[in-house]
């Protein structure tokens, strides 16, 4: 892969401006690592990469919000027309820290609101009313205090900017822990390209490679390969091809 280091460097403000898209259309990859370094030198010559504090590459850590019933899980297996997910997402190299939620949006696209979230606090806490607030605007009958955590994630990520005003994240070292399990997917990347509706030229490159979308969720994928007894059939394919491996490298840790 060519170095990142290589590519010229664009800042979080100018990325936010250019390509924020908390309404977007997002097409997830599963990718061999090194197919991920062919996709960077695929588009090196008119890409350019997010460099915060002279950082290319991010550790990113996830705490995933459920209900005792598994309320935000099921709606999304059984692609519920009002499923949430709810996360507290933390930087771990700055330490800062966002309370998200992310709701279905018009035409496939996925709505996304945050608000800034205190390290320290492991709970949704002061945000109550922030996520009360999406649920009811989006007919949500779920309450802000069922919310309990369930599922942790972490991985590192690099973002390229893309001309089309689209971006993509490349995701790696990959690895889930709940209950006392952890499971780790170190063989692949997830690239997930994020445009305002129409294909980028990532996603038209992968096509061309012989990839396709496929159904991956970071929260629930990532449960439903720790609990075999959950209802799992739009990641089935994937834990099978994927996460079979996976599951090898947990029992081999």
């Amino acid at each position: 892969m060519r170095p990142l280091e290589t590519l010229p460097a664009v800042g979080l403000a100018e990325l936010e401006e250019r390509a924020a898209l908390l309404t977007r259309v997002d097409r997830k990859y599963l990718v061999p690592l090194d197919e991920a370094g062919w996709l960077v030198d695929t588009l090196a010559p008119d890409a350019a990469v997010l460099e915060i504090d002279e950082r290319r590459r991010f550790a990113y850590e996830s705490l995933y919000f459920d209900t005792a019933g598994l309320s935000s899980y099921l709606r999304t297996a059984y692609r519920h027309r009002r499923r949430f997910k709810t996360r507290i997402r933390t930087y771990a190299d700055s330490g800062e820290s966002w309370l998200e939620v992310k709701v279905p949006g018009p035409r496939g696209s996925t709505v996304k609101y945050r608000v800034p979230h205190e390290p320290e606090q492991s709970g949704v806490g002061a945000g109550r009313d922030f996520v009360d607030g999406v649920f009811s605007r989006h007919g949500i009958a779920v309450s802000s205090a069922e919310l309990r955590p369930v599922l942790r994630s972490a991985y590192r990520r690099f973002t390229l900017v893309i001309p089309g005003d689209s971006r993509v994240t490349v995701d790696t070292r990959l690895r889930w822990t709940a209950a006392g399990r952890e499971l780790r997917l170190s063989h692949l990347a997830v690239v997930e390209s994020k445009t305002g509706s129409a294909a980028s030229a990532a996603d038209r490159h992968l096509w061309r490679r012989g990839y396709r979308p496929v159904a991956i969720s970071k929260y629930a994928t990532g449960l439903a390969a720790l609990r075999s007894d959950l209802p799992a059939a739009p990641w089935r394919r994937v834990l099978r091809q994927h996460f079979a491996c996976a599951a090898k490298e947990r029992t081999n840790d």
